[in-house]
Parts: structure tokens; C-alpha cells; sequence
């Protein structure tokens, strides 16, 4: 005997009563209690005439024989004034000085939604006080009491659907509009092949990768290929969720569960039934929360503090982290039962220095969203820009690429001529710092990662870019000479002759296939390889050495 039905709130418990008094205004008496089952237990979720401790009271089925007998009957019992089985509310009638037994006794279950629900009982304390009862006034009675039970299980549905689509309307609200996870690099397109690969699963996914990767948009890719793309996608910042505060975003809770929770609250895992929920950065979970959040992942049940009424939920579990969870496990920090559970399959985001020209397609796509947010016209990255792009080892990955897009939009549009046809980036609206390049970061390891970010051999950049920067000298003594050798500008214009040199030798100095290499317009980088002294005209008037400067 189970139901699912929860504890009332004060707003419950009240229509309750107005219930209770309506039918024993049908039946004499002098006490009337509704007792709602849960599992094996009946709780007395409204009295009339009975003492107010009757409500803390927790009736086990098992050791009252006479609630027993009226859960097994089908249309009530009414038992006998002499009968020998012990009465829960002796000495319970409210008002009375002394401990009173009562005398005579009847009750019927109640039905809501084709379940048990629980029970009504009818107490008098004069023997003989429900002889005259019909079986028609009791039929009245349980009919009355339905009919009020249904009604208030709709308004509790409809309570709970309003919240629930308040709270989703607020998880939608900060998703915000999603993005397309971009790039046609040969990281890229091994991620995206593992990705439609578990997609259609209900696998749960461990999304590793650097900070700024973009693991929000394998989720969001993920959900979206999945056959649960139809329901929500919930996500939960784990990072930014207090200890104190972490059952209750994750599993709600009922109201009184704790101080403040003055209303009913629904948690992420309700909200994301029947679709997926997307734990964000889940290794900064404490392990207090650890332990429940497994027995959910175990069990697909919700239990919200302050309610004793278990909810089942099909969920799909993603999470994202940028942290080490193996060595995590070694330490202790993070449970070795909801590693396993949570990385069944595994998938790595390679970082923005590993993609190539990724790069510009990436920059293009911020460009286009500041263009269109500042009221710009045609902003577009000079060739010079591009190269520096292409040169930088992105620590930040393409969140600090984002970032340094929107202010170099920013410079160059305050720069801009009035009526411009279009606006150019150039370096110097980057900002960028030359220590941070390819050559000093592009094999680094980020230690925060399980798998370390050092390329194997099919994966290592070999972009002319890539190959120039390993050209240049990387002995300590040798930066010295070189940084000591002129300004930025001079450094920055040798390795772009580099490059364009080692672009050239590749495509065997075929301009138009080199431009397509560098991903620039053909004229442009004629102009640029010309003002750099590497353009066949610029040779042979100063000579293949000659500094163009």
C-alpha cells in the first residue's frame, strides 16, 4: 500500500478541515480525522475533535489493527462498542479533562486517482452513537471526502506546474541564446564524430577540456543530436553553488524545510524530466553533495528536503569539468562510485591552440555578433590582425578570444572615420601580448585537465604558422638578441615574413593557393608579402635580403 501524495501545507491542512467539518455535520460525532497513507504508515493530515497532538502522531499499519482492518475493507467498517482491539485515539478527544476511551468507532478508505489515499474515521464516545448510521450516509461521507481530496490533489498539480514553468522560464533566461559549436579543424571534426556517436545514447558524458573551451556547447550539441531534444536542457553552474544551498537547487525542497523556504521550490532534476541536466564544472562539488547526488544517479529517485514523498526522474546526466578527477579520486577530494558513474564515456575539447584556423571563423562569428550590438558597419580583421590571431596561444580559449574581440571592436569603431564603408582591425586593437605565443605555449599541458593538452603526433599544428614559430630561436640568450633587436613592430613584421615565406615553399609560390592557406583575400596578401620585401617585385629591386624597413 503506497501512494505518492506528500504532507500538506497549512493551505491543505485547512481545506482539510473545512472537509472534516462538513461531514460530520452528515455523521454525529464527537471527532473526525483524515489520515493520508505513506508507504506503511498513516499520518493524520487533518483532526476535528481530536487533540492537537494527534497531528504529530505517526500511525505503522501494522501495530493498529483496527486502521488495518479499514485500509482491507471496501466499503468501511463500523466496529462494535465492546470490540477488544485497541482504539488510536483514546484519550485523544480534545476538551476533555480526563483520559475518556472512546466507545464507538467506524472509518472507510478513501480512493484519489484510482490509488489508495488513506482513510476517514468517525469517533464517539457513548456507545451505540453510530447504531442508526445508514450505509448510504457513510457512502455520502467517503463521496464528499473524494471529491474534496481530487479537487485539492488539482490544485496541488497546478501549484507545482507553475512553479516548475516559472523555473524553467528562469533556466531558459539563463541559457541564453545557444551558439554553434564552430570549426572545421581535424581536433574539431574527431570531437563532433564522437559526439553524434554518443549523442543518441542515454549514456551519461564527462565533458573535459580547459577553461573557455566551449563545453557548454558539447552539451548543448550533445542534447540537441540526442532523442531527448525535445524536452529541456537544465543547467547547473556547480562551481557557484553553496554548500548550504545545494540540495535545494538540485532537488528543490517543500516549504518550512528550513528557514527562508518560505514556498515550495522546484529542484534541477524535476525540471529537467525526460530531458538531460547539465552539471557544469562538476568537480567543484562538495563531497556532502557528492553522496546524494549519486543516490539520484543510483536510484532515478528525487527526494526534496522536507518532503518524505519520493519522486522518480528520467534524466540524462552530462558534466563538465576542467579539473584533474582522477587525481582528485587519489586524493579523496571527489567519490571514485560518481567518477565512474558520471564519465561512461568520455569526451575531450581540444583547446583553441590545437585547432588552427579555427581561429578565424571563430573571430569572424564574434564579429558579426558585435557588428550587429554596437551598431557597426562591416567590421572586418586587416591581414596583419589575422596572422596575430593565428599566432597567439590563447590561454583563455575561446572565451578569452570573445572577450578580446568585443574590445578590439570597440577601439577600432572609437577610431573609425564617419560613413566608413567598413571598419578594420587591426593588431593594435588586439592588444595582444607577443610573450604569449605559439612558440612558448603551444605543447604546454593545463594541469587542471585529466587528459593533458600535449598534441600527438596526428594532432600537432602543422600550420605554416606552427612551423615558423619552431623556426625561430627559443635559447634564452637568443630572445634576448631578438627582443633586443628593434621594436614590436620589426619582430612582429619577421615573423610574418616567416610565415609567408614558409606558406609560399609549401604551396610551391603559388600566391593564390598561399592566400587560401593564410585566409586572406589574394590581393592582401600580395600587398602584405610585398611590404614585407617576400613578393618576387620587392626582390628584385632591394634584393633577397634586403630589409623592406
Amino acid at each position: 500500500m503506497t501512494t505518492n501524495s506528500d504532507f500538506p501545507t497549512p493551505a491543505d491542512e485547512g481545506r482539510f478541515r473545512q472537509l472534516l467539518a462538513a461531514a460530520r455535520g452528515i455523521v454525529r460525532c464527537d471527532a473526525a480525522a483524515l489520515l493520508r497513507l505513506q508507504g506503511e504508515v498513516l499520518v493524520p493530515v487533518a483532526v476535528h475533535g481530536l487533540s492537537d497532538d494527534a497531528l504529530g502522531r505517526r500511525f505503522p499499519v501494522s501495530a493498529h489493527p483496527r486502521l488495518a482492518q479499514l485500509l482491507d475493507s471496501e466499503d468501511g467498517v463500523r466496529f462494535a462498542a465492546d470490540c477488544g482491539l485497541p482504539d488510536p485515539y483514546d484519550g485523544l478527544i480534545e476538551g476533555q479533562p480526563d483520559i475518556l476511551p472512546i466507545h464507538d468507532c467506524m472509518g472507510a478508505p478513501l480512493h484519489c486517482g484510482g490509488r489508495l489515499w488513506g482513510l476517514v474515521t468517525l469517533d464517539a464516545l457513548q456507545p451505540g452513537a453510530f447504531a442508526d448510521i445508514s450505509a448510504a450516509q457513510m457512502q455520502a461521507v467517503v463521496t464528499m471526502l473524494e471529491s474534496g481530496i481530487e479537487a485539492d490533489e488539482t490544485i496541488r498539480a497546478l501549484a507545482e506546474r507553475a512553479a516548475r514553468e516559472r523555473e524553467m522560464s528562469r533556466a531558459l533566461q539563463a541559457r541564453g541564446q545557444p551558439r554553434e559549436l564552430l570549426g572545421k579543424s581535424a581536433a574539431m571534426k574527431r570531437l563532433k564524430q564522437e559526439i553524434d556517436t554518443v549523442a543518441a545514447s542515454d549514456l551519461s558524458v564527462l565533458i573535459l577540456g580547459e577553461t573557455g573551451v566551449g563545453k557548454e556547447l558539447v552539451a548543448q550539441r550533445l542534447h540537441d543530436r540526442s532523442a531527448r531534444r525535445d524536452r529541456p536542457l537544465v543547467q547547473i553552474n556547480c562551481a557557484a553553488l553553496p554548500e548550504t544551498l545545494a540540495d535545494s537547487e538540485l532537488f528543490g525542497h517543500k516549504r518550512g524545510a528550513f528557514t527562508g523556504a518560505v514556498q515550495d521550490r522546484v529542484g534541477k532534476f524535476e525540471l529537467a524530466d525526460g530531458g538531460t541536466l547539465f552539471l557544469d564544472e562538476v568537480g567543484e562539488l562538495p563531497l556532502p553533495v557528492q553522496a546524494k547526488l549519486l543516490r539520484v544517479l543510483q536510484s532515478g529517485e528525487v527526494q526534496r528536503p522536507g518532503s518524505d514523498r519520493l519522486l522518480r526522474v528520467d534524466v540524462r546526466v552530462l558534466a563538465a569539468t576542467n579539473r584533474d578527477l582522477g587525481k582528485a579520486v587519489a586524493e579523496g577530494r571527489f567519490r571514485a562510485d560518481l567518477y565512474h558513474r558520471l564519465s561512461v564515456y568520455p569526451l575531450r575539447v581540444p583547446p583553441l591552440r590545437e585547432r588552427g584556423r579555427d581561429v578565424l571563423a571563430l573571430a569572424g562569428g564574434f564579429l558579426e555578433e558585435n557588428q550587429h550590438r554596437l551598431g557597426a558597419r562591416n567590421l572586418r580583421l586587416s591581414p596583419d590582425a589575422a596572422l596575430a590571431l593565428m599566432a597567439y596561444a590563447w590561454p583563455g580559449n575561446v572565451r578569452e578570444l570573445e572577450h578580446l574581440i568585443s574590445r578590439a571592436a570597440l577601439r577600432a569603431l572609437a577610431e573609425s572615420r564617419r560613413g566608413a564603408r567598413w571598419i578594420a582591425i587591426e593588431p593594435r586593437h588586439l592588444g595582444l601580448d607577443s610573450g604569449t605565443s605559439r612558440l612558448a605555449h603551444g605543447n604546454e599541458a593545463n594541469e587542471d585537465v585529466r587528459h593533458p593538452s600535449r598534441p600527438t603526433a596526428a594532432q600537432r599544428d602543422d600550420t605554416p604558422a606552427a612551423r615558423a614559430a619552431q623556426s625561430l630561436p627559443a635559447s634564452a640568450p637568443e630572445a634576448d638578441r631578438l627582443i633586443g633587436s628593434g621594436t614590436l613592430r620589426e619582430a612582429t613584421d619577421e615573423f610574418q615574413r616567416r610565415w609567408i615565406e614558409a606558406v609560399l615553399a609549401r604551396h610551391g609560390g603559388a600566391y593564390a593557393a598561399a592566400a587560401r592557406a593564410a585566409g586572406m583575400d589574394r590581393s592582401n596578401f600580395h600587398r602584405l608579402a610585398r611590404r614585407l620585401g617576400v613578393a618576387p617585385e620587392a626582390r628584385r629591386q632591394t634584393g633577397r635580403d634586403a630589409d623592406p624597413h
